[in-house]
């Protein structure tokens, strides 16, 4: 088995790992990985406990897996009242001024449990807790279960297994599992950190709709994605009318409200186009970005989201331009193009005051005036506010 310096040289791979994991989901199989190897384990998964829906679910699962076991599995969970080291257990002992110890169980029904400083062998003739029958159902010869603590709760397990006929583990085995859990939980509370910080960075704060940030990296993805393979991508560019009035006459919380309204009817539609964002790119514009759905899908949402928006009781409707791959619009080579085609069909939407949205490569004037060279502001805000074609 490892050594002390292997030991060492292991947690300061998993911390690393953790540390530079882009994603939490990357830092769940950083923290597995890590502690599987430092344990010379064959598997291990790592657990959180789902207060609100009283179940432990894997997050995931690393190493040697066996059937119906997948790496990030969506419905893997079980009732905590099952495993009560978890939900009662430790926190009895923490009570007392224990710490949450790991502790080792086998296929064949013994368990060593943390008394005090020590451990001891628990589990009569014939003991099958939960466990031990997964060890024996899975082929593995024997597990360390370890709390991991967060923010002083107990937050979830990490869980080592090894292979029938490799040594079991042992009390100092234990003792280093608990040492690894701590440096996973220190782990997970940067990762959360991060993600917060990312969400926040990603989101617009008065609706929570995606920013124009996040569309501008998904956007990238999905060009990238219709240049790889030809998914067709669409984006819908709107421009909340008569939100300035609102604004002049009503006060800025009611604008508000009606920024927040629209962002719901916008979320709303979305919806009907699977994995679609829906976002504020800032003031009174909004935009919605899908991948997959045809051309005539989206506008069918786009048409949906403008008769909605119609019947808000504040503000006076909404100018939609649509613009997409699955259209005629040209080469689309970057997010950019797509993004200028789709807000010249919405300028094209405002100045002919369209119920529903103009789509690019079906009004020839859309695609013309993307391609023109950009039109000064006082310009663009004549082609904005001319008047509808006779």
């Amino acid at each position: 088995m490892m050594g002390v310096d292997g030991r060492l040289r292991a947690m300061v791979a998993l911390s690393q790992a953790m540390a530079a994991a882009p994603t939490a989901r990357e830092s769940w199989r950083a923290a597995a990985r890590g502690a599987r190897t430092a344990l010379a384990g064959s598997f291990a998964a790592l657990s959180v406990w789902e207060r609100d829906l009283g179940r432990l679910k894997v997050l995931v699962n690393a190493g040697d897996r066996v059937a119906g076991e997948e790496e990030f599995p969506e419905a893997e969970s079980y009732p905590v009242h099952q495993f009560p080291e978890i939900a009662e257990f430790l926190h009895e002992r923490w009570a007392g001024g224990g710490g949450p110890n790991a502790w080792v169980e086998t296929a064949t029904g013994t368990a060593e449990v943390p008394v005090g400083g020590g451990t001891r062998t628990s589990g009569p003739p014939g003991y099958c807790h939960q466990r031990v029958a997964a060890l024996r159902r899975r082929g593995r010869g024997c597990c360390v279960v370890a709390p991991i603590v967060l923010h002083g709760r107990a937050w979830g397990e990490l869980y080592v297994a090894r292979p029938l006929g490799a040594p079991v583990f042992d009390a100092d085995d234990a003792d280093f599992a608990t040492v690894i859990a701590s440096v996973v939980a220190a782990g997970l509370a940067q990762t959360q950190r991060l993600e917060e910080v990312r969400r926040l960075a990603f989101t617009d704060p008065l609706t929570g709709l995606a920013n124009r940030r996040a569309v501008d990296a998904r956007l990238d993805q999905a060009i990238a994605a219709y240049q790889a393979d030809g998914a067709v991508v669409s984006l819908v560019v709107c421009d909340l009318n008569g939100l300035k009035q609102v604004n002049d006459t009503l006060g800025h919380a009611v604008g508000d409200r009606l920024l927040e309204r629209f962002a719901s009817l916008l979320s709303v539609c979305g919806a009907r186009l699977p994995g679609a964002l829906s976002a504020r790119l800032g003031g009174d514009e909004f935009c919605l970005l899908a991948v997959g759905p045809t051309a005539d899908e989206v506008i069918v949402v786009a048409a949906e989201l403008c008769a909605r928006a119609a019947e808000l009781e504040l503000g006076e409707g909404v100018a939609c331009g649509l613009a997409s791959t699955g259209d005629p619009i040209g080469e689309v080579s970057s997010g950019r193009r797509l993004f200028r085609l789709a807000d010249a069909a919405q300028y094209r939407a405002k100045a002919v005051r369209a119920a529903g949205p103009v789509v690019a490569g079906r009004d020839g004037a859309v695609v013309r005036l993307a391609d023109a060279p950009a039109l000064p502001a006082r310009d663009r805000r004549r082609f904005r506010d001319a008047p509808p074609p006779p």
